[in-house]
């Protein structure tokens, strides 16, 4: 999918359009850019490649995850450290123009913006999980601008919003912390909440809606407590559901769509890999053992 929406690298450093651009670009021995500024902010996401970047004289060695936040008007310049390694990155250039607007109905859309211009932070690094979460949303964007579905440019117009959103809250969330009694209390919340609906959809999605919550935070705090992923939770309690209803005499195609799976075949290969028996087999074994008890 990157592939196809990549754009070929242009040296342009002025926008086109009056609000918002963003590129997906992938480059083998590209030249060094020099230093320059903008007229508007420019989000920078690294996603592969060996370089650092000079801001305002000071020299930032980068990693796959940085994000870089450069306001208007501040001197920066790429430096290709490995022009053999291919240079993966997103740039995405918003006006001040359009960030005012934002912001005048939500401070939130600020949160990064304010310490960009008034104490020059401008880099962030994301772990693998969240910069992820982030490059989909990233992808949507710029796939939604390369298509020609109805209703595109309404799209495009949530997208940014709720990318410059993201970006702001996932910040927020790295620099605050909850504290470990909170922690307990959301996973705790977590926990009662999946095994009252453990018939429903339970994507991250609908539980960072339901809790207000990044879905990389509910997937922290499953790690931290469990070590197994929400995935890997609410699929072993699914499981363990099956099997009980199986061994109790339910019929295996009435059990696994009971206890929230969609399908039989990907309900077939977590049952045997979870317990080394498919689930007739299971249940045969089961009912083999129950013939063969005496009561005392």
């Amino acid at each position: 999918m990157k592939k196809d929406l990549r754009t070929t690298f242009s040296s342009r450093q002025y926008m086109l359009s009056k609000d918002f651009e963003i590129y997906y670009y992938s480059d083998i021995n590209m030249r060094n850019i020099s230093d320059h500024t903008h007229n508007y902010y420019e989000f920078y996401f690294l996603i592969g490649g060996s370089v650092s970047i000079n801001i305002a004289g000071k020299e930032y060695p980068l990693k796959k995850g940085d994000m870089i936040l450069l306001p208007p008007n501040v001197p920066h310049h790429m430096s290709i450290l490995d022009k053999s390694i291919p240079y993966q990155r997103v740039v995405f250039w918003i006006s001040e123009k359009y960030c005012g607007e934002l912001m005048a109905q939500f401070p939130e859309y600020g949160y990064i913006i304010h310490p960009a211009n008034s104490t020059s932070k401008y880099i962030y690094h994301y772990d693998v999980i969240e910069f992820n979460m982030l490059l989909s949303k990233v992808f949507q964007l710029i796939e939604e601008i390369h298509s020609n579905r109805f209703g595109k440019l309404a799209k495009i117009s949530l997208c940014v919003n709720d990318l410059i959103l993201h970006l702001n809250r996932t910040i927020y969330e790295m620099e605050h912390p909850k504290t470990e009694k909170e922690e307990q209390s959301l996973y705790q919340n977590l926990i009662q909440y999946i095994e009252g609906h453990i018939y429903e959809d339970l994507s991250l999605d609908t539980l960072a809606h339901e809790f207000y919550v990044s879905k990389f935070h509910i997937s922290h705090v499953f790690k931290e407590n469990i070590g197994l992923s929400v995935y890997q939770y609410i699929l072993k309690k699914r499981l363990a559901m099956c099997r009980d209803a199986i061994i109790t005499g339910t019929k295996i195609t009435d059990a696994y769509l009971q206890c929230g799976f969609k399908d039989y075949s990907s309900f077939y290969r977590a049952f045997k890999k979870e317990y080394g028996l498919s689930p007739s087999e299971y249940q045969e074994l089961y009912a083999h053992q129950l013939s063969g008890f005496t009561p005392q």
